[in-house]
């Protein structure tokens, strides 16, 4: 107390010192600062299960609340991807009848891939067909939003502009893969961080706990059982690390050698295996692209992950009700030695983040041909916190092993970014060398999907061209220094050689044409062979280091 005395006294005396301006300029910083710590608190009170992860933190520590909170941040991850997809590709679709927009929609030639049959159910429906059909994606589901197949508008003429629905489409698609990388980075650095600066002094760590780990601020009983408890945990957690390290200190050349050699045969087994399915999905698109031409293989695609994400959701549902719960009973009401042996079970952290990021892995590739699946993943998510939660508090008992926080949200986050990486691989193929269906969806004018990116750069002015063809050339891409050596060794070769004016590509012209008649128009496939623009240069134009 006498400290504070002297610091106050002394804060005053410095305020003594200061102009009428300074003052008042030092007294509206604390009022800001005083308003912002209000606010930020106030705040607080507005996250997303803040009751619930206090009570799973105060019965079962901060280990098990990290995969909460990991669960909680997919949750916000799927909501923003669902929202870049509903304001960029669904929004100016609904919009434009409303906006005076006219909806120019692709139409194929009338060749025998065009017709995209409907699947849609007639005539007397049963209620069980309406039930196949919303776990399938199938019949009513087909042409709706949900699916690729529904997207047949090529562009959207509102008064003062043109949008470009397949280059949105193409682009958001890029976006919420760039935008889940830089998050999950972000927050994995974050947790990195952490690890380093609790793993620099592990005695300092006990000695901050026991001794200056009590907030003698904390006045609410709940607030201070809560602390307790998640101090307990910690030392519990760091006891237990030591005591893993240890035992690993003491590992004979035997035993590490086997274990290695376990690892590398468990690994080198996987990768094969993922590897083995990557390519049976691949010559499955392609046959099906070849067997089905009359059909929409990317509306087939996008069914497929809406099945997998509903019954991923339906068998944690059905574990939990028809597993986890009878387990529970059978162990207090039976007194047999199986079930004394067996036991109550255990909430494993580990397979539990395998089972969402799982999920999450279809929903990344799955979103590209179904548009919807952020948002069902979301409302999934959301009902799985509340499961977990429940199994938790009722049918399971803490991990016999415990888990730091920190640690553990970077593990979730190193897995997460694994099955980021897994999934971008089929979307890349799918988008670069898989061609597009010619019967449905935003695409029909285009070979592949990537080709509207080199024609909608075409259709820019010439300097904004010239730019894009700088920064997607092999000039830009090298080094200062590389090219400066290049270009020494080629003075040095030829001296007298004098440099050839370069020849300007030829822009590809489109024969896109619109009426103006406010009703619907149509558009027909391009005849025409687009020089493929930032891919490969005119066959006529000559560079020069």
């Amino acid at each position: 107390m006498a400290e504070k005395r002297r610091d106050m006294e002394q804060r005053l005396k410095q305020d003594r010192k200061l102009s009428h301006w300074g003052q008042r300029r030092r007294s509206l910083h604390r009022s800001f600062k005083r308003l912002r710590d209000d606010a930020l608190e106030h705040l607080s009170c507005l996250v997303l299960w803040r009751k619930d992860t206090n009570l799973i933190e105060r019965m079962f520590g901060t280990g098990i609340l990290s995969y909460f909170s990991f669960l909680r941040f997919l949750v916000l991850l799927n909501l923003v991807i669902f929202l870049l997809m509903f304001s960029f590709v669904m929004l100016p679709i609904i919009v434009a009848p409303h906006a005076a927009g006219n909806l120019t929609f692709n139409q194929a030639d009338g060749s025998p891939c065009s017709v995209y049959p409907n699947s849609a159910r007639r005539g007397l429906v049963i209620f069980h067909e309406h039930i196949t059909d919303l776990l399938s994606g199938g019949g009513f589901l087909e042409q709706t939003y949900l699916f690729y197949g529904y997207y047949k508008v090529d562009a959207i003429h509102f008064p003062r502009f043109t949008y470009n629905l397949p280059l949105a489409y193409l682009l958001v698609t890029i976006a919420y893969l760039f935008l889940s990388l830089i998050w999950i980075v972000k927050r994995s650095a974050t947790g990195f961080k952490r690890n380093l600066i609790q793993d620099e002094d592990r005695f300092q760590s006990f000695c901050n706990k026991i001794f200056a780990g009590w907030d003698f601020c904390i006045t609410n009983e709940n607030a201070a059982i809560l602390k307790r408890s998640s101090l307990l945990y910690e030392l519990k957690t760091d006891l237990e690390e030591e005591r893993i390290k240890q035992k690993i200190a003491d590992r004979s050349r035997k035993e590490k050698c086997r274990i290695y050699a376990v690892r590398l045969i468990l690994n080198v087994f996987v990768i094969a295996v993922l590897a083995a399915c990557f390519y049976s999905i691949y010559r499955a698109t392609i046959f099906s692209q070849k067997a089905q031409g009359t059909k929409c293989w990317e509306t087939r695609v996008g069914q497929e992950m809406y099945k997998l994400t509903v019954f991923d959701f339906i068998i944690i549902a059905a574990v939990t009700i028809f597993v986890e719960f009878p387990r529970k009973l059978m162990v207090n009401y039976c007194q047999c030695g199986l079930m004394k042996w067996l036991g109550q079970q255990e909430f494993a952290i580990p397979q539990n983040v395998l089972e969402i990021v799982y999920g999450q892995t279809i929903c990344w590739i799955g979103t590209f041909y179904c548009p919807l699946l952020p948002a069902i993943c979301t409302i999934k998510y959301f009902f799985i916190f509340y499961i977990k939660k429940v199994s938790l508090v009722n049918n399971c008992r803490p991990a016999t092993r415990p888990f730091r926080a920190s640690s553990s949200n970077f593990f979730f986050l190193v897995v997460l970014l694994i099955g980021l990486a897994l999934a971008c691989l089929p979307v890349t193929v799918g988008i670069a060398r898989i061609n597009c269906s010619q019967a449905c969806g935003p695409f029909v004018n285009f070979t592949t999907t990537w080709e509207v990116l080199p024609r909608a750069v075409s259709e820019l002015p010439e300097g904004i061209q010239t730019i894009f063809l700088a920064l997607g050339s092999e000039a830009f891409a090298e080094g200062r220094d590389k090219r400066f050596l290049i270009l020494k060794l080629d003075q040095a070769q030829k001296p007298s050689t004098t440099r050839s004016p370069v020849s300007q590509p030829q822009q590809p012209r489109s024969s896109r044409g619109s009426s103006s008649s406010p009703s619907y128009h149509t558009s027909f496939n391009s005849n025409y062979n687009d020089a493929m623009f930032l891919a490969h240069p005119p066959p006529h134009s000559s560079t020069h280091v």
